[in-house]
């Protein structure tokens, strides 16, 4: 339900060979970093490298208020909007929006992702065609500091890193201002209703609703 095969579809990001090194997502997390660093020379002549290790392809459109540090990789087709702040190690796939005020921090977005609008997503990866909606948040240090634990259900899964935020699926909604605590995974086409605390495992084709009531979609 939670590895990455579960997840994502890895035809849809340049990670895909970094990231199949891995069952789970979150074991991803400490290497992104690096994994810009190693990828961004070989992206070849779309690619520039316009200040050290920031390489942004020749048809993303970055407005002049946005700051892109280093290292990072922004796709093709993709916007990074007014006062958009990319602090380090984010790896920006094809037709996404990174908008106004949103803040990446060591993430991996899929092609076609979409935090438009005052997001912080950190610690996080979110698959092919999700989408956060305005305000939405990713929570990545628990208030205890202590190491993260993936809660599904009465399962508990270790994942040996103090800094986590979510694991969205292929195709995932997010409601606006609602907050995916550390440690989130949320399977594929599930959504999220506005303003929910959302914690644990949510199942694919799942509805997140009021106070935590998780249902299954119906089958059209």
């Amino acid at each position: 339900m939670f590895t990455i095969a579960d997840l994502y579809d890895l035809d849809h990001t340049l990670a895909a060979d970094y990231l199949r090194q891995f069952t789970y997502p979150w074991e991803a997390l400490k290497g992104i970093k690096d994994m810009i660093l190693a990828l961004g020379p070989t992206l070849g002549e779309d690619y520039e490298e316009v200040q050290p290790h920031v390489w942004v392809h020749k048809t993303a459109k970055v407005f002049p208020s946005a700051y892109l540090g280093a290292p990072c990789i922004i796709g093709p087709n993709t916007e990074v909007r007014h006062c958009a702040f990319i602090r380090s190690s984010a790896l920006v796939g094809a037709d996404c929006v990174v908008g106004n005020s949103v803040e990446l921090k060591n993430v991996i977005l899929f092609d076609h992702v979409q935090t438009p609008h005052y997001n912080y997503v950190g610690d996080s990866i979110l698959g092919y065609y999700s989408h956060m909606g305005a305000g939405s948040i990713t929570s990545n240090v628990k208030s205890d500091k202590k190491l993260v634990v993936v809660h599904n259900g009465t399962e508990q899964m270790a994942t040996g890193v103090k800094k986590f935020g979510a694991m969205l699926g292929d195709y995932v909604e997010v409601g606006c201002n609602a907050v995916c605590n550390p440690g989130t995974v949320i399977g594929r086409h599930s959504n999220i209703y506005p303003t929910s605390c959302v914690r644990g495992v949510v199942p694919a084709n799942a509805i997140w609703k009021d106070n935590g009531v998780v249902v299954l979609k119906e089958e059209r």
